[in-house]
C-alpha cells in the first residue's frame, strides 16, 4: 500500500493476493477475478506475433521500412490475420499470404504447410514480383479486394 503524506493528492493504490484484476475508475473502483484461461492445444496453434517479427525483419534485410511493413500487416491481417494454417474453403487458398493454391509455397521450402518463415518468404517474394512492394500489393487489395 502506498503511503501519501499529508497534503498530498496522489490516488490510492492497493495490492490484490491471486488471480485478481483491479480497474479505477473516477468516482470508484472494481476488483474482478480474472478469466480463466484453458490451455492452448498441442497442434495447431499458429503465434502470429512471431510470423510479423519474421516478416519486419526480412523487410529490413531488404531495405524495406516501416511504412512497407504497415502494408503488409494490413494486407495479411485482412488475408489470413496472420494465421500460417488459414485455409479458404471456396478457394482453395491457404496460409497467411493466402496462396492459391498453397502448395505454390513449397518452392520456399517442403515444411510451406506448417512454417511461418517459409511462409512469409514466399509471399513477400510472390509480392515482389508481382506489385513490387507490400503498399503495391495493399493498394491492389484495396482497388479490387484481393491481391
Amino acid at each position: 500500500m502506498a503511503v501519501v503524506a499529508p497534503g498530498q493528492t496522489d490516488a490510492q493504490s492497493f495490492a490484490v493476493a491471486g488471480d485478481y484484476t483491479n480497474g479505477v475508475a473516477r468516482d470508484g473502483f472494481t476488483v474482478t477475478e480474472k478469466p480463466k484461461v484453458s490451455a492452448a492445444p498441442a497442434v495447431g496453434t499458429p503465434d502470429p506475433g512471431t510470423a510479423q517479427a519474421i516478416a519486419y525483419s526480412m523487410l529490413a534485410s531488404m531495405g524495406l521500412g516501416d511504412d512497407q511493413y504497415g502494408c503488409l500487416v494490413a494486407l495479411w491481417n485482412r488475408e489470413s490475420h496472420w494465421n500460417v494454417y488459414a485455409s479458404n474453403s471456396s478457394s482453395g487458398a491457404y496460409g497467411i499470404p493466402q496462396a492459391l493454391p498453397g502448395e505454390k509455397m513449397a518452392s520456399a521450402g517442403a515444411d510451406w504447410a506448417t512454417n511461418p518463415a517459409t511462409q512469409v518468404a514466399w509471399g513477400i517474394g510472390y509480392i515482389q514480383s508481382r506489385y513490387g512492394d507490400p503498399c503495391g500489393a495493399w493498394a491492389h487489395s484495396e482497388e479490387v479486394g484481393w491481391y
